[in-house]
Protein backbone atom coordinates (compact mmCIF):
# COMPACT_ATOMS: atom_id res chain seq x y z
CA UNK A 1 0.00 0.00 0.00
CA UNK A 2 1.08 3.56 -0.46
CA UNK A 3 2.03 5.59 1.81
CA UNK A 4 0.42 8.86 0.68
CA UNK A 5 -2.74 10.57 -0.53
CA UNK A 6 -3.48 10.56 -3.86
CA UNK A 7 -5.71 13.52 -3.36
CA UNK A 8 -3.37 16.10 -1.40
CA UNK A 9 0.14 13.97 -1.48
CA UNK A 10 0.28 13.76 2.16
CA UNK A 11 2.49 11.27 3.48
CA UNK A 12 4.64 9.93 6.11
CA UNK A 13 6.39 11.90 8.43
CA UNK A 14 9.70 11.96 10.40
CA UNK A 15 11.19 13.08 13.77
CA UNK A 16 12.35 11.88 17.14
CA UNK A 17 10.65 11.31 20.00
CA UNK A 18 11.79 12.81 23.09
CA UNK A 19 10.98 11.06 26.71
CA UNK A 20 11.03 12.71 29.89
CA UNK A 21 14.43 12.89 30.48
CA UNK A 22 14.97 14.40 26.78
CA UNK A 23 16.39 10.93 25.02
CA UNK A 24 15.91 11.29 21.60
CA UNK A 25 14.91 8.46 19.80
CA UNK A 26 13.95 8.29 15.47
CA UNK A 27 10.26 7.95 14.81
CA UNK A 28 7.81 7.98 12.06
CA UNK A 29 4.42 9.19 11.66
CA UNK A 30 2.33 7.70 8.78
CA UNK A 31 -1.06 9.14 7.37
CA UNK A 32 -4.56 7.38 8.00
CA UNK A 33 -5.61 5.55 4.50
CA UNK A 34 -8.02 4.10 3.39
CA UNK A 35 -8.90 2.51 0.14
CA UNK A 36 -11.59 4.05 -1.31
CA UNK A 37 -13.25 3.10 -4.98
CA UNK A 38 -14.08 7.02 -5.86
CA UNK A 39 -14.93 8.42 -9.34
CA UNK A 40 -12.23 9.68 -10.67
CA UNK A 41 -11.95 11.61 -14.43
CA UNK A 42 -15.53 9.20 -15.25
CA UNK A 43 -13.79 6.43 -14.08
CA UNK A 44 -14.30 4.05 -10.91
CA UNK A 45 -10.97 3.63 -9.40
CA UNK A 46 -9.85 2.39 -5.86
CA UNK A 47 -7.48 5.62 -4.54
CA UNK A 48 -5.76 5.08 -1.17
CA UNK A 49 -7.33 8.80 0.50
CA UNK A 50 -6.84 10.51 3.98
CA UNK A 51 -9.54 10.64 6.28
CA UNK A 52 -9.02 14.52 6.17
CA UNK A 53 -10.15 14.25 2.63
CA UNK A 54 -12.70 11.91 2.80
CA UNK A 55 -14.07 13.98 5.85
CA UNK A 56 -14.05 17.08 3.68
CA UNK A 57 -15.75 16.19 0.84
CA UNK A 58 -12.83 16.48 -1.88
CA UNK A 59 -13.69 12.60 -2.97
CA UNK A 60 -16.29 12.06 -4.73
CA UNK A 61 -17.30 8.03 -3.70
CA UNK A 62 -18.80 5.37 -6.03
CA UNK A 63 -21.47 3.64 -4.86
Amino acid sequence: MANYCDICGKGTQAGCRVSHSNRHSNHTWKPNLQKVRAVTDGVIKHINVCTRCLRSGKVNRSV
